[in-house]
């Protein structure tokens, strides 16, 4: 089945059904019910620290049992789906939070994560969640232009995709590095899959991204190299999801601005699953509390995120958000972007 994120879906599920939407964590049962203590969760997120942070310590002021026994690990969603995988035979994580729909699907298909029941699963459009219960997705992701506002103009910063190989911008732009990174192989495979819609021929694909390559000064490491080298002007454009952009602009201060391209920006399903193998009844209860309604309304409001499941108020920046979603179809990336980013590496990356 095609799924194509579209913003009338996307947003409309925001405020649909807000009449007799219960938060879920009711029906969540506590550790604290049973004689047994709690036990460690261990979680391999992708989502920005500041996050993490915060959704911990709320957690914990509603599981005190949990305090001292809740361990993040942030890296990269494809990281997180690599280690999974090392760590098949002897899992070491609890939850997987923070992940695209194509790396939760390969990891659900692989036999990584466990089914669950969530009482929140109700909600949820059904293009949002696994069949089979065993990821959901938490947040949609726009992927945006980001630009260093203080060394370019609003107005004169790229306004589509296409602008971004433009040669004046040779040397101006930083990416992530983009084999680690779900949120950049998303992007990447965007950008093929708009120009061979059925996956059959990415050679137009590959030329445009050769091109984006010689304009490309720098590969970050990671999101927080990214974030420091484009405040620092060692580069002043890059491709990156808008809550990240939002986040560190809002928060920390960082001359950043964003463009919604005006030919769309990939949206993409960023979830949470439990890991067979872990801590399964911790991870059911820390998944059940990261859907409770007041969180997501805090989530909305505070971090710039578009929650999966109805929440009953919006926030004013996401009210005003003009989101324009690219036409993708994430069935064809799910099937080749594995392909398509390992050709990237080998064949085009600091070959532009």
């Amino acid at each position: 089945m095609r799924r194509r994120v579209a913003l009338t879906l996307a947003l409309g599920s925001l405020v649909a059904g807000l009449a007799g939407c219960g938060s879920g964590d009711d029906e969540a049962a506590s550790p604290g019910s049973t004689a047994k203590p709690a036990e460690k969760i261990v979680v391999y997120s992708a989502r920005d620290k500041k996050v993490t942070d915060f959704v911990v310590d709320q957690f914990v002021a509603k599981y005190p049992e949990y305090k001292g026994k809740v361990e993040v690990l942030n890296m990269g969603a494809q990281e997180v789906l690599e280690r999974t995988r090392a760590e098949k035979a002897n899992p070491q994580g609890s939850v997987w939070w923070g992940g695209t729909q194509q790396g939760l699907s390969a990891g659900a298909t692989e036999g990584l994560l466990e089914a669950l029941q969530p009482s929140f699963a109700a909600q949820m459009d059904a293009r949002y969640k696994d069949a089979q219960g065993r990821w959901f997705g938490e947040i949609l992701l726009p992927e945006v232009i980001m630009y260093n506002n203080k060394a370019i103009p609003a107005d004169q910063a790229p306004k589509d995709w296409d602008d971004l190989i433009d040669p004046k911008w040779k040397d101006k732009i930083i990416i992530r590095d983009v084999a680690a990174s779900g949120t950049m192989r998303s992007i990447y495979a965007s950008m093929i899959q708009r120009l061979s819609k059925d996956g059959s021929n990415p050679q137009p694909g590959y030329d445009w991204l050769r091109k984006l390559d010689a304009n490309t000064v720098d590969y970050a490491a990671n999101p927080t190299d990214l974030y420091v080298k484009m405040s620092r002007e060692q580069g002043v454009l890059s491709a990156w999801n808008l809550q990240d952009i939002l986040l560190q602009s809002e928060q920390s201060k960082m001359p950043f601005g964003y463009v919604m391209p005006a030919s769309g920006a990939p949206v993409l399903v960023d979830g949470v699953a439990a890991l067979k193998g872990g801590n399964t009844e911790g991870a059911k209860t820390f998944i059940e509390f990261l859907f409770d309604s007041g969180l997501r309304s805090k989530l909305a409001k505070d971090f710039f995120q578009i929650p999966a499941v109805p929440i009953s108020e919006q926030p004013q920046w996401l009210a005003n958000l003009n989101l324009k979603p690219m036409d993708v179809d994430w069935d064809v990336i799910a099937k080749n972007e594995t392909q398509w980013i390992t050709h990237w590496n080998a064949e085009i990356k600091n070959k532009g």
